[in-house]
């Protein structure tokens, strides 16, 4: 992290995601998993008396991290965290909050890193706001074996695209297939997407989940579950858009993958 390479390598605009981070139950099982999956490289910073951040990196530059839950939030479950890049977290959670959200995790520093707070939104999708002071973010995005899509599920499609336009001046664009999917346009970047909770994804409550581009979705799914992963929807096409699946990986965490069609750029 203090390396001048992750100062240059990337900025993120606000109201852009710029970070995912792994709660977990078994820190050194899920850095095993994700350096095998994906070819992550782990680097663990100490936070405390026995507690490590790992945060990985791809070609030496930043593409998430992971840390375990420690007894305070055994509530909490595994998963995977979408952060929000913003110019201040107190003013964005304030208006959070007057948007009809809930700020779960009031701002608070993160040593010189940067300022962060947790709001879930009105619907119940949670997310992290992240102002940043020494570290930007990801310093890799859209790339093979990295972040390239976030996606929200959630019961409300309408109130969540009421709250989300408003925090962050999203625009949004809804497809009128049989199951309708918003994108988030942050100015010009496709950032994201949005769909309903459908009655086959089971008892779900609304999530923002993490879409890692790959090159062969098939082969990935394939050696994930070699390393101990679970599918929850194979690898299935999209019309021009790619192929993705749907995995929790050894401690329940759930991602999606996505090989993305070449043609595919908006």
């Amino acid at each position: 992290m203090s390396d001048t390479a992750t100062q240059t390598q990337m900025n993120h605009a606000p109201g852009s995601f710029c970070w995912i981070e792994l709660m977990t139950s078994d820190g050194p099982a899920a850095k095993k998993f994700y350096s095998e999956l994906f070819g992550w490289q782990p680097n663990d910073t100490p936070i405390g008396p026995d507690q490590v951040y790992t945060i990985y990196t791809l070609n030496g530059k930043s593409v998430g991290a992971s840390f375990q839950k420690d007894e305070s939030m055994k509530q909490v479950p595994t998963h995977w965290a979408s952060y929000i890049c913003v110019t201040s977290a107190d003013e964005t959670a304030a208006k959070a909050e007057a948007l009809g959200g809930t700020v779960v995790q009031k701002p608070f520093d993160v040593m010189e890193h940067g300022r962060m707070a947790v709001i879930a939104d009105p619907t119940g999708g949670h997310f992290c706001l992240w102002q940043p002071k020494a570290h930007p973010g990801v310093g890799i995005k859209g790339e093979t074996n990295s972040l390239c899509w976030n996606e929200l599920l959630t019961n409300d499609t309408e109130k969540a695209k009421e709250f989300y336009t408003k925090l962050f001046g999203w625009n949004s664009k809804t497809d009128s297939g049989a199951t309708p999917y918003t994108e988030w346009i942050n100015g010009e970047e496709h950032i994201g997407g949005m769909m309903q909770i459908q009655p086959q994804m089971g008892p779900m409550p609304p999530n923002w989940g993490i879409y890692i581009a790959v090159d062969d979705c098939d082969a990935k799914v394939a050696k994930a579950t070699s390393l101990g992963a679970r599918t929850y929807v194979p690898p299935t096409d999209i019309p021009h858009v790619g192929r993705f699946a749907v995995l929790a990986d050894p401690q329940g965490a759930v991602f999606n993958i996505i090989k993305l069609n070449l043609q595919h750029h908006e």
